[in-house]
């Protein structure tokens, strides 16, 4: 994991040192006035050692919880935190306005964490006796990976009330997450477990595999986890034998188990529970298990007991500064406006291991967590820039509503259940998603799904300047940048990305990786200057199954491309494919559905890249590429040659570059 940002541990003072600093800059300032005063401008202290009941007004009266200052602030108000970690949910009393902003801010120096997690203790050994109780509720127990790892004194448990949803659950040890104990051990990196797959033999609802070695009847009532192509889903199992689990209902969308294609993990057995890093919760005992090779009293184990570090929904005008999360995250609603999220340090934002099928079957489960994990930025005219996030069961940042912006923001595994959330996931409209640099996902570095907003007029996004890499780990059909379905995108721009290095988790279907990835008759998209490498299908893939893929303009990419169900009669009608370098596959007979390709470099042709080895795609002097694209200004302007480059770089321009710019 990243440690915290630079900004936060360079120069860090003790606690003492900086509320006596604090204390100089606070003094001869006047008396904080009441939140109804008429003038603002005032500051506020918060300190993990401060008082609620004190006023606030310099380090040395600091309150002791930053709701404190949310219940007093008004407009023009700002609340310094010094270094702690607030275990809360702040919830403003009121918003700022555009002149005067209220401010959440960590101070000079300071390391602040707003958790969403509490500390858990009274861990006790975990004794035969034990053993022999909850054998009489499970059998199984008694023979058992857990019942050895009992015998050898590696298992503690403790009373506590986590609530009766066991997928919501989320244990921390040490700060790392813990994984609920499971077959197969998956280990310890979220991004990239073990799998184990259906075999030969598989049925509709029935996975067959020589691996299931547990005695009949052990897995029934389990929670199944199954995985194929491009649908991650949950159910249970109705019953096992030796070498088979029959599910209650086959995996949705595709409606059956594919042999030697569809993952599955079984877990809700504590009989599993023999593992580093895993615990199994009772809810009707109320009672959390751990694995551990010593006292759990000599660490810091925590479970998540808040969903936001800051709630608001009901809040515009106000800018969170330099703070961190952990366990917990951010949401704006349907009516803020104005809200900055600056240099915000967030870890595990999100958390969830249900994704069951639902009314819509297909769509109930590849959207799971999509508007609502990571940093949610509803309403309009709200961002966040400068952070750094990692680990999501969902999203890294949700943008719905109307005109947000993310940018230079770092983003990695995320998307650890693998289902249509992302690294961004951009829904509404009208939304600026630049210089991001995403690694490891589940499926996209940024899922673009266009919908109106009531009340709104609609307009195009911008996603342009990022860099992605590492997308594909546990889904296919697949891009770093994801856009569907049957949407008109009225102008959104996809351009001068970085698509780079899949980590497609199994090589049995690799299907659909690509840079730019426009699904099921995406229309009226630029998509421009991109530039991919690694992509089984190339920097951009056009499928124009559904309404057909109109009226896009795919010009200057460089990396290749895949044209699929284009061909029919207008499936392609207006759409213009010019200036690009790279092979493109499905070619033959594309323009009979109405696509124009023309001036795109010969799959055959040396395009004489600078250093393709390394990923330098410039144009050497000698390059056929130089001097030969259609003119599309805005597109590829800046060449010094007479006549625009085909590819992402025009000749003798300066190199543009993408991702966060630290």
């Amino acid at each position: 994991m990243r440690s915290w940002r630079t900004r936060s541990r360079t120069g860090a003072w003790s606690a003492a040192a900086l509320l006596t600093s604090l204390m100089v800059v606070a003094a001869g300032q006047p008396a904080a006035a009441q939140p109804d005063r008429a003038r603002s401008g005032q500051t506020y202290y918060v300190s993990p050692t401060g008082r609620d009941h004190a006023g606030g007004k310099t380090g040395g009266s600091a309150f002791q919880h930053i709701q404190r200052c949310a219940d007093v602030m008004v407009p023009g108000d700002t609340c310094l935190i010094l270094s702690g970690t607030y275990e809360e949910t702040v919830v403003p009393a009121r918003s700022g306005t555009a002149a005067e902003p209220i401010t959440y801010r960590a101070a000079p120096g300071a390391k602040v964490t707003v958790s969403g997690a509490s500390k858990v203790g009274g861990f006790r050994p975990v004794t035969a006796a034990d053993v022999s109780e909850i054998a009489t509720s499970d059998p199984f127990a008694a023979d058992s990976p857990f019942s050895e790892a009992v015998a050898a004194g590696n298992v503690y448990s403790t009373d506590v009330d986590l609530g009766q949803d066991v997928t919501t659950v989320q244990v921390f040890t040490d700060k790392k997450m813990g994984i609920e104990a499971q077959w197969p051990y998956p280990g310890l990196d979220l991004l990239s477990p073990t799998l184990q797959y259906a075999g030969a033999g598989s049925a509709e609802a029935t996975i067959t595999d020589t691996a299931l070695t547990r005695p009949a009847g052990y897995w029934n009532g389990a929670r199944a986890l199954t995985g194929y192509w491009y649908i991650s889903a949950t159910t249970t199992v109705k019953e096992s034998a030796v070498g088979s689990v029959t599910l209650n209902e086959a995996p949705p969308c595709v409606h059956k188990v594919v042999p030697k294609e569809t993952r599955y993990a079984l877990s809700g057995k504590i009989g599993e529970l023999a593992r580093p890093g895993e615990w199994f919760y009772d809810p009707a005992a109320k009672r959390l298990f751990v694995y551990s090779t010593d006292n759990p009293g000599g660490h810091t184990i925590e479970a998540k007991r808040r969903t936001y570090g800051f709630d608001l929904e009901n809040a515009s005008h106000t800018t969170v500064q330099g703070v961190g999360l952990f366990a917990t995250t951010v949401r704006t609603g349907a009516t803020s406006t104005g809200v900055t999220l600056d240099g915000i340090t967030g870890r595990y934002l999100s958390h969830y291991t249900d994704i069951t099928r639902g009314a819509t079957d297909c769509g109930s489960t590849v959207t799971r967590g999509v508007g609502d994990t990571g940093i949610i930025l509803n309403g309009t005219f709200n961002k966040i820039v400068n952070s750094d996030l990692a680990l999501s069961a969902g999203n890294g940042i949700a943008l719905r509503g109307q005109n947000n912006t993310a940018t230079d923001n770092v983003i990695r595994d995320v998307d650890y259940m693998g289902t249509y959330a992302a690294g961004i996931a951009v829904q509404g409209n009208s939304q600026t998603v630049t210089h991001n640099t995403i690694a490891d996902v589940g499926r996209s570095g940024i899922n673009l799904q266009w919908n109106e907003v009531e009340g709104l007029t609609p307009g195009k996004d911008l996603i342009a300047y990022n860099d992605i890499s590492g997308y594909a780990r546990l889904s296919l059909d697949v891009a770093a940048i994801y856009t569907c379905c049957s949407a008109w995108m009225m102008g959104t721009s996809i351009d001068h990305n970085v698509l780079h290095d899949p980590k497609p988790a199994t090589t049995l279907t690799t299907f659909g990786i690509s840079g730019v990835y426009a699904d099921n008759g995406q229309s009226d998209l630029v998509i421009a200057n991109n530039v991919g490498w690694g992509n089984r299908e190339g920097t951009v893939m056009l499928n124009g199954l559904g309404t057909g893929s109109h009226n896009n303009g795919v010009y200057n990419n460089t990396g290749g491309m895949t044209l699929f169900y284009v061909k029919e009669p207008g499936q392609s009608t207006g759409t213009k494919i010019y200036n690009n370098v790279g092979t493109i596959r499905g070619l033959a007979g594309a323009t009979d559905g109405g696509l124009v390709l023309s001036n795109n470099l010969p799959a055959e042709t040396d395009p004489l890249f600078v250093d393709a080895a390394q990923h330098d795609f410039r144009l050497s002097a000698a390059s056929p590429a130089r001097n030969q694209a259609i003119p599309l200004p805005g597109i590829n302007d800046g060449s010094t040659d007479a006549t625009p480059s085909l590819g992402a770089y025009q000749y003798g321009a300066p190199q543009w570059t993408a991702g966060a710019r630290r």
